[in-house]
């Protein structure tokens, strides 16, 4: 049973960083896709970026060029690395690995979840 964990959430000031780890456990298959998704209060989980074995990255229009995603397959783990912090970007973060995205890099479904953490973006 693959397991995900992520760290790293916190409260952040607005222009701030913060880097966020997801460790996988159980044998979790190195080919697959991990992706960072998030769920800001009242609204639906959406996709951050993911990264495909191969080290090909995706990012939501509204964090690329701030946020980079990365990946270290010996140590089965993943990060995100947030700059320039906004308050739009306060949510729970989620890791997802295993998860299918199709050619435009839409999260279709599927895969093993973190349970999250906490991101708080406020002065």
């Amino acid at each position: 049973q693959v397991q995900l964990v992520e760290s790293g959430g916190g409260l952040v000031q607005p222009g701030g960083s913060l880097r966020l780890s997801c460790t996988a456990s159980g044998n979790m298959p190195t080919s697959y896709v991990m992706g960072w998704h998030r769920q800001a209060p009242g609204k639906t989980r959406e996709l951050v970026a993911y990264i495909r074995s191969g080290g090909r990255t995706k990012y939501a229009d509204s964090v690329a060029g701030r946020f980079f995603i990365s990946r270290d397959r010996g140590e089965n783990t993943m990060y995100l690395q947030m700059n320039n912090l906004k308050s739009e970007d306060t949510a729970v973060y989620y890791c997802n690995g295993g998860g299918m995205y199709n050619a435009t890099g839409t999260y279709i479904g599927g895969g093993y979840w973190g349970q999250g953490t906490q991101v708080i973006v406020s002065s």
